[in-house]
């Protein structure tokens, strides 16, 4: 009864892990979905956090950083208005984030006009285009990856734009909290359908792994 019990725990556990990613204990949403929104492109992999600059530059690792959810994180975008311009502070499509990065260009917003004349009042012009430094110029409803202290900067000012949780970098839990971001999200209700989904496999495994520390106790 004890192996037939301990092999079903591993193919329990075997199953989560495959389709969640790594299982974290602390109170952030998970999710597993890996899709990609209309018209961008999905990059390979994007950059480890640890990583060396040239390593993160070229893209070459195996490592994936993780979104606000706990999860693999999702491209951005990788084609802003058809200019050949991915976002992110590496211009790979996603807001990864290493140590090159201060400003931590972490999450990932849908601009609204709004926001780009408050981001211009406070000194910061998003609407120039900076070809040397790959910058298209944002317009309304382009896809990008924004600073962290620049978003909780125009939320604090009721000016924030909208986001994408499961492409925005878990480094953003550094400025805003969680809750303020799940408003924001454009993708906040595919985020509850996989934290349900997440929670449950997780109360399962939580059990059986008290269930199982129960039987070693006895036996001894």
């Amino acid at each position: 009864m004890r192996i037939e019990f301990l092999f079903f725990l591993h193919l329990l556990i075997a199953s989560v892990v495959s389709g969640f990613g790594t299982i974290q204990h602390h109170t952030r949403y998970r999710t597993v979905t890996v899709t990609e929104r209309p018209g961008q492109i999905s990059l390979r992999s994007t950059p480890n956090d640890d990583d060396d600059d040239e390593k993160i530059s070229n893209n070459d690792d195996d490592e994936v950083s993780v979104n606000v959810l706990g999860t693999r994180m999702e491209c951005c975008c990788a084609n802003v208005r058809d200019t050949g311009v991915g976002t992110g502070f590496y211009r790979n499509g996603y807001c990864s984030t290493g140590a090159q990065d201060v400003g931590r260009h972490t999450v990932c917003v849908r601009v609204s006009d709004e926001f780009l004349e408050f981001s211009k009042s406070v000194g910061n012009d998003l609407s120039t285009p900076f070809p040397e430094y790959m910058f298209p110029g944002l317009k309304e409803g382009d896809i990008w990856c924004l600073c962290a202290q620049r978003w909780a900067q125009a939320y604090e000012s009721g000016k924030a734009p909208k986001l994408y949780l499961k492409a925005t970098h878990e480094k953003t839990l550094d400025y805003v909290d969680f809750k303020i971001l799940r408003e924001y999200a454009l993708d906040g209700n595919e985020a509850d359908e996989e934290k349900g989904a997440l929670d449950e496999k997780r109360d399962q495994l939580e059990k059986l792994f008290g269930r199982e520390a129960e039987e070693s106790s006895s036996s001894e």
